[in-house]
């Protein structure tokens, strides 16, 4: 994704003025200063987590640029969901090898976008040149001690996944030539692939009621097992119960289960939840919009366990997307 740079017709600060300088709306300072400056609210925690999205390592150089600015802080954003937080505030790192006006008037439109639809504004950050990168650091609020964390899953609760799983992978393998799709199918599961809907009200929902929480990014097996280690329980798993799409419902068995178990990207709610509070945890998902499904337990005994339907083991040797182990592809 590197033609040859055409002469720049924008500095550093000229690209910033131009598509990054937002009008200021909560934050006591925004971009222009060495420093923003941001005032929370009597009684609230802020949350802070960081992203970074690599080309040819998180996305595709096919990407449209409104996508890619969407989703860049849309897994951000999904960090946030996961502990609970209302977003407030982000800043933005971007390396670009030459100044494209065409990919930063995209990009920045679908960035701007979904901050608006989150009230979370643009404070600050940095812009370099060198291989196309972008790293966000999002900002939330969260009432003191009210954080949904990894660390308190217990013994006996439901486990839940909001939306459905496995689409972006699906998307993921098309791109690959593994897996073919009629080019309706195909548009929804790259849909799901490159603009993920981050759970932001869920999140806000379960406050008081989720045990333990968590996003899906690096594939459901591999980001529960964060819970569970944190937690130190176990946990069982139906695995024929796992939400689905059509389209993914129409491939084998054994690719549905991959793809929803390790396929990552799917950027959705998983959380426990106690079995007495089922009829609560429905309501708090309808409240959100988002539909969530009961897919298991936690156990107090340690590993996991999966079954299918009718309550038999199912043997598999399905694991998560590691920068450091997996091979070099978006994920």
């Amino acid at each position: 994704m590197e033609p040859p740079a055409p002469a720049a017709s924008l500095g550093e600060f000229d690209l910033i003025a131009k598509y990054f300088t937002p009008p200021v709306r909560r934050a006591a300072l925004g971009v222009g200063d060495d420093c923003a400056l941001l005032a929370s609210a009597p009684g609230t925690q802020l949350a802070i987590s960081s992203d970074m999205l690599v080309e040819g390592r998180h996305f595709l150089s096919t990407v449209a640029p409104d996508r890619l600015g969407h989703k860049a802080l849309a897994v951000n954003l999904s960090d946030l969901a996961a502990c609970g937080a209302r977003p407030v505030a982000f800043t933005l790192a971007l390396a670009l090898p030459f100044v494209d006006e065409a990919l930063l008037a995209g990009f920045s439109a679908g960035l701007l976008a979904l901050a608006r639809e989150h009230d979370c504004e643009l404070i600050g950050g940095d812009t370099t040149r060198g291989p196309l990168n972008v790293c966000i650091t999002v900002f939330g609020e969260v009432p003191a001690g009210a954080a949904l964390l990894r660390s308190t899953a217990r013994p006996g609760d439901d486990l839940y996944v909001s939306g459905t799983l496995g689409d972006a992978r699906l998307a993921l393998e098309v791109f690959r030539g593994n897996v073919a799709l009629p080019g309706t199918e195909f548009d929804a599961v790259r849909r799901a692939m490159e603009l993920p809907a981050p759970r932001v009200a869920l999140g806000i929902a379960l406050r008081g009621l989720a045990t333990s929480a968590i996003d899906v990014s690096d594939g459901l097996l591999g980001d529960l097992a964060h819970i569970r280690r944190g937690s130190g329980v176990g946990a069982t798993l139906d695995v024929d119960g796992l939400p689905r799409s059509a389209v993914l419902g129409g491939l084998s068995v054994a690719l549905q289960r991959e793809y929803l178990l390790a396929g990552g990207d799917d950027y959705e709610l998983v959380f426990s939840a106690a079995a007495r509070d089922a009829d609560a945890v429905q309501a708090a998902a309808r409240t959100a919009g988002v539909p969530v499904t009961r897919i298991g337990r936690i156990d107090a005994e340690p590993g996991l366990r999966l079954v299918d339907g009718h309550g038999q083991p199912v043997e598999h040797r399905y694991g998560s997307f590691d920068h450091f182990r997996s091979a070099a592809a978006p994920a």
